[in-house]
């Protein structure tokens, strides 16, 4: 009770001085361009602050104070957590109050003016009201976890899963509309959740220090790379964001422009806050004197929450209209325009930046480049084949993605079959046999006081959930039950128009990919292991579903998806039907590549294990002068005089 009541004291001032400033200035700030009413922004703020302070309680409890070495939560990890808790109420009631209050603004009405029956019947209909009923629905199932979790392991599952909270509202918003909807979308995601670490981060770490929590100069200075990594991420997809809806003329003649050039500024201002905290601040926190770091905090925090504020009148202000001209039917259904078939230079060059999987192939590869060059300066050595797989690997990702195949893949079902089949069949592959745990686990300093990334790492790899999603039924049933439930069912067609599905469908298939050729031929232990004969059957196993699939999709009569591509109407698809059969064409040959590559991966890996155990056999036999193959004669021997 007292680690609660010191939380309260130290925190609640704070937050509810910045919801004041944030909601005020939605507030004002909205009314230069139209005079909407003040509870959808009040609303608004009072959501975005549950979820700030939310999710930084759980960054702190996850990763920036340690657990106990059996695994539960500390006292610190503790308090943060019971502070989610109370705070994921707020977001609660902030989402469920947005649901009404979108529902009215969206149509100008009054909420009074609605009876409950209209107000749901009515909200239905609106997919930013539908975003707002599912974030509370996640929000809800979040705070009754903050009631129940206890474990460090359960912690990390629920800051992703109030991560993932963000997400409905953020894709069905302005950017989810409109010409280049799919870079505005990606933007955002990058742009919110940056924001959403960086300021409940720095609250939650204000807070610990004020309650005089352990482990602050851990905390500072962990919570410090964390915001700087933010930081640039909130610039970049800022910039990108902006030039979207605007153009650079509208900068000075809109009011959104004026609001954009606002929190341009707040964002440099705060890059200049975080600057004197990690010189000044941390290193004062690291020296023994935790009121360095409480004395900036608290007045960066009020501007993070002034910034939220004009985040927030922005998102309720139109962009200016820009062209006269209207958006074509492709622009409006995928964001932007195709210039032609998809000829074999279209594929090879036509190229269009995935922010979301384009940044995380990029990242990946810089990764674990970074770890080699950490061994290979220490004196280590590691197998370069595995840095070819690897970075092969982020190159197919990249292209599945960002290439021309990745731009013809949402309008045309053959070449959506060709990504599919590529970022589920070929970067898996070649991900898993570039062996990144092993390559970790190695580079990664050993942390034996308080866990660190290393062994977070490990943490994964021994989890229920690793080991859930290694079994061998269970993998096979993600990897090949995936094909059938996702296009036989209807779920395909339904994700066609919206871009936030595409998303989900890709990572769908390198993580359902993944999990299925870890344990058959990946390099690193598997939590499930298995023998060679054991992974042999495992893959031939999935090849009939695989293959079946694909005969399906020929022969079939039905086109799935045919609303969505007959809108598109797109000139050199005049056989919808046809560009499905070429599509299960591709998903049946294409099966034919990576099995090569998985069965020369598995014999390599079978006649290395061999060479291996003969190779400790000899030394054993050399050890203890054969004493096995000794006694194996005598055996003989013995058997023989007794016939």
């Amino acid at each position: 009770m007292a680690i609660e009541r010191s939380t309260r004291t130290g925190l609640v001032p704070l937050v509810v001085i910045g919801f004041a400033v944030a909601a005020i200035a939605a507030v004002l700030l909205s009314s230069f361009e139209s005079d909407p009413p003040a509870g959808v922004q009040i609303v608004r703020v009072l959501t975005e602050t549950g979820a700030v302070v939310t999710i930084g309680s759980l960054l702190l409890a996850a990763f920036l104070v340690p657990p106990q070495k059996s695994g539960t939560l500390a006292a610190d990890g503790y308090a943060a957590m019971r502070t989610a808790g109370w705070f994921a109420l707020v977001w609660l009631v902030g989402a469920l109050l947005s649901v009404p209050f979108t529902t009215a603004a969206a149509i100008d009405r009054p909420v009074s003016s609605f009876s409950f029956s209209q107000m749901i019947a009515t909200a239905m209909l609106l997919e930013q009201s539908k975003a707002w009923l599912l974030t509370a629905i996640i929000v809800a199932l979040l705070a009754l976890g903050c009631r129940l979790v206890l474990s460090w392991g359960w912690t990390t599952v629920l800051l992703f899963g109030a991560i993932f909270a963000l997400v409905p509202v953020a894709v069905t918003g302005h950017s989810s509309s409109g010409g280049s909807h799919d870079m505005a979308t990606n933007s955002l995601l990058f742009h919110l959740v940056a924001a959403v670490l960086w300021v409940g981060g720095l609250i939650a770490l204000l807070a610990h220090g004020r309650r005089g929590g352990a482990h602050l100069p851990l905390a500072a200075t962990r919570f410090s790379k964390i915001a700087l990594v933010c930081w640039i991420v909130m610039a970049v997809s800022g910039v990108v964001n902006a030039l979207v809806r605007i153009t650079p003329a509208d900068l000075v003649t809109s009011t959104y422009g004026w609001l954009t050039l606002g929190k341009l500024a707040c964002l440099l201002l705060l890059g200049v806050f975080g600057y004197f905290q990690r010189e000044r601040g941390v290193k004062g926190v690291v020296d023994g004197k935790p009121h360095a770091l409480l004395k900036l905090a608290g007045l960066e925090v009020l501007l993070m929450m002034f910034t939220i504020g004009l985040a927030v009148a922005l998102a309720r202000t139109p962009p200016p209209g820009g062209s006269t001209e209207l958006p074509s039917r492709t622009e409006i259904a995928i964001g932007y325009d195709l210039d032609g078939p998809p000829a074999l230079a279209a594929i090879l060059f036509d190229w269009r930046f995935d922010l979301v999987f384009g940044t995380a192939a990029l990242a990946l590869a810089l990764l674990y480049v970074l770890g080699v060059r950490r061994l290979t300066k220490r004196g280590d050595k590691w197998p370069v084949g595995r840095t070819v797989a690897w970075l092969c690997g982020c190159f197919s990702l990249l292209f599945a993605t960002s290439s021309g195949m990745g731009r013809y893949s949402p309008a045309m079902f053959s070449v959506h079959m060709e990504a599919h089949m590529v970022l589920s069949m070929l970067t898996p592959i070649l991900f898993v046999l570039g062996g990144p745990v092993t390559l970790a686990l190695r580079a990664l300093p050993v942390n034996k006081e308080v866990p660190g990334p290393r062994e977070w790492v490990l943490a994964f790899v021994h989890s229920p959930v690793a080991r859930l999603l290694t079994n061998p039924f269970v993998a096979l049933a993600l990897f090949v039950g995936s094909f059938y439930a996702l296009y036989f069912s209807g779920l395909f067609e339904a994700a066609l128009p919206f871009h936030w599905a595409h998303l989900a469908m890709n990572a769908h298939f390198i993580l359902a990919g993944y999990v299925f050729y870890w344990p058959v031929i990946g390099v690193d232990p598997s939590p499930n292991k298995l023998p060679p004969l054991g992974r042999l059957g495992l893959l031939f196993a999935s090849i009939p579903f695989h293959a079946f699939f694909g005969v399906v999709l020929m022969s079939s009569a039905n086109v799935i998806g045919e609303q969505f591509y007959r809108g598109l109407a797109l000139p050199w698809v005049q056989n919808l039907l046809e560009d499905q059969r070429l599509g299960g064409g591709i998903a049946w040959a294409a099966g034919e590549i990576p099995l090569l590559v998985v069965m020369v991966a598995l014999l390599t890996q079978w006649a290395r294990q061999d060479g291996r155990d003969a190779k400790r056999y000899d030394r054993k036999a050399d050890s203890d002068g054969d004493a096995d193959l000794e006694a194996y004669n005598a055996m003989l021997k013995k058997m023989a005089g007794k016939d």
